[in-house]
């Protein structure tokens, strides 16, 4: 006797936990044919608020673990990633495209996963500096995270323009609000999944799926959010700069109309790390 297949129900990813959004309301995802697939949540400006007070309990944990450490749990994602890899293609595929693609796209998110592990013990030391100065004291700058970092990631290559994002912001220390992919959004449910069973602490990284004209003006204003990096249209690049400079935030701003080579060299490095990043400068008396 056959049996039913249990179809799944894509959660998102919250404060180390699977969570449904508040509403209970869904869009209804289909394959590359058409064929319905899932229901993914339409999270609210509740669960975004959520989200926030999840990174922010999660936030000083995080930026007080030593450089080595994080570099290992980033690490540890990549080893996840690694082993689901033939999944997340299939994910992708979901939007389209061919399997050597989603297979090209997955490859090039290990190796962005990888690049920034290794970039956690270092960008102190190219950051930070010893200053000159005209008195008798020592005067160092150094580097210290923003907070919370809310991100809008693009609706192409779902999953590594996503971790494009997220991964300069928390080798930094600091914390992460995302909202995925809304026309592809199913990668990003399978990466919770994988941060899930990581050596992430829950908090972190936290995923919301959902429409983006309902999160992105509560992105803009949300005054717990320190900085946003967000892949936007003009339209949405002015709400965002709106409300940013009346919550006053940083802000990295993608043109969504512009095309974007998130494999490209330029789309990692020091300086993506830099851009969620603090400068402190002290002074102490030499000979004190």
């Amino acid at each position: 006797m056959s049996r039913l297949p249990i179809t799944k129900t894509p959660k998102c990813y919250v404060g180390g936990s699977f969570i449904r959004s508040e509403s209970g309301r869904v869009a209804a995802l289909n394959d590359a044919a058409g064929t319905f697939f899932a229901n993914i949540p339409l999270c609210t400006r509740k669960d975004l608020r959520n989200a926030v007070e999840a990174a922010a309990k999660a936030g000083p944990g995080w930026s007080a673990r030593n450089a080595y450490n994080r570099g290992q749990i980033l690490y540890r994602l990549a080893e996840m990633l690694e082993a689901r890899a033939s999944e997340m293609s299939s994910a992708i595929l979901l939007g389209g495209g061919i399997r050597a693609q989603a297979d090209r796209e997955v490859a090039a998110s290990i190796e962005r996963i990888v690049h920034y592990a290794g970039w956690t013990d270092k960008y102190q030391a190219l950051l930070g500096s010893v200053n000159p100065v005209a008195s008798s004291h020592f005067n160092f700058t150094v580097t210290e995270p923003m907070g919370i970092i809310g991100i809008v990631a693009p609706d192409e290559v779902p999953l590594l323009g996503l971790l494009s994002l997220i991964m300069p912001a928390i080798t930094g220390g600091n914390t992460v609000v995302a909202l995925a992919s809304t026309t592809q959004p199913y990668p990003a449910i399978l990466l919770g999944e994988m941060l899930a069973t990581s050596d992430l602490p829950g908090g972190v990284v936290n995923l919301l799926t959902g429409q983006r004209d309902e999160l992105i003006p509560t992105f803009a204003t949300h005054a717990h959010l320190r900085g946003l990096a967000a892949v936007a249209d003009l339209d949405e690049r002015k709400t965002l700069q709106i409300g940013a400079a009346d919550s006053v935030k940083r802000l990295k701003l993608i043109p969504s109309e512009t095309a974007t080579d998130w494999f490209a060299s330029n789309s990692q490095g020091l300086y993506e790390i830099r851009d969620h990043l603090e400068a402190k400068t002290t002074w102490h008396p030499i000979g004190a």
